[in-house]
């Protein structure tokens, strides 16, 4: 039948019992396939993890202002990658370093979700933030 109107027959359901099987133009069906997931990829918001570093020995008002950039990122649903580096005897205070994230976490006005805890990584701590 499928053959004598000029289309193609596409089984639907294989595991079915009779199998389900469709006559349709196979090529037309491909394009409106891939234009659908072109609509659906248009309508995917990306999200992009954007990066913080901050020092051991940040001063308040440095501290202050890396915390706004945080806010801005957040504010445009970007996710915050904050990483604290620790140099030399630094890794000995790590409950001071803890602490500076905890400050750093404070200072950010909107409000936010944390994503993963602050956690020692090689001779860096980091912690991801998301908005609410």
């Amino acid at each position: 039948m499928a053959q004598s109107k000029g289309f193609d027959l596409m089984e639907i359901s294989p595991q079915a019992v009779p199998p389900v099987c469709k006559i349709l133009d196979y090529g037309q069906y491909q394009y409106q396939k891939q234009k659908k997931e072109q609509k659906a990829k248009k309508k995917h918001k990306k999200t992009m993890l954007k990066g913080i570093r901050l020092s051991f020995n940040i001063s308040k008002h440095d501290l202050e202002f890396k915390a706004k950039q945080a806010e801005k990122f957040l504010t445009r649903g970007h996710k915050v990658k904050v990483e604290l580096l620790l140099r030399g005897r630094e890794h000995t205070h790590l409950d001071l370093a803890f602490s500076e994230l905890k400050t750093f976490q404070q200072l950010i006005q909107t409000p936010i979700k944390v994503e993963q805890f602050p956690k020692k990584l090689g001779d860096r701590i980091i912690m991801i933030l998301a908005n609410v």
